[in-house]
């Protein structure tokens, strides 16, 4: 049996990202919540407040058991695995490369935006910097230029702003 372990996306109910990340991580499993800050403004107060970055997804990184599957499966407000294809006993793992980017523009605290999800455009590299190696589609939006990160299983993206002269072509 290969015990290999492997992202793959968590589809939970609608505003139980937090609670299913605890539940997660308290049966010991790796998991991966990205979270945005907002600000929330109330009539009284403003506050910084944390969102997840795709609402209603979250990652796991666990072996291709059955055991396993079942254990996040079974957890309560998990909706299912994504990728899982009609007719194949397993989903679909998430690439690594997808979500260790992921990782490390939201540990790097860069300012992130939802974006489009896009499939098509160049993909690069960044050379430099604390974002050094991560992977995206580079984008122009204004005056400004976006990596695109995106998480294909999800279809969705997430962007941050970069200097092209950061970035190679992947």
């Amino acid at each position: 049996m290969n015990h290999e372990h492997y992202w793959f996306a968590v589809h939970v109910k609608s505003r139980h990202e937090f609670q299913v990340y605890e539940r997660l991580a308290g049966a010991g499993i790796e998991t991966f919540l990205p979270t945005v800050d907002k600000l929330k403004r109330w009539s009284d107060r403003n506050k910084l407040i944390q969102f997840p970055l795709f609402p209603g997804y979250l990652f796991v990184c666990t072996d291709r058991s059955h055991h396993a599957r079942l254990t996040v499966l079974k957890t309560k407000g998990v909706v299912r695995l994504l990728g899982a294809v009609p007719g194949e006993p397993e989903p679909v793992p998430v690439p690594d490369e997808q979500v260790l980017s992921l990782k490390k523009v939201i540990e790097a605290g860069t300012a992130l935006d939802p974006y489009p999800y896009l499939k098509e455009g160049q993909r690069v590299r960044i050379k430099h910097g604390p974002l050094a190696g991560v992977e995206g589609i580079l984008v122009q939006k204004m005056d400004k230029h976006l990596l695109v990160i995106s998480i294909e299983i999800l279809q969705r993206s997430t962007a941050v702003t970069v200097e092209a002269s950061d970035v190679e072509t992947a």
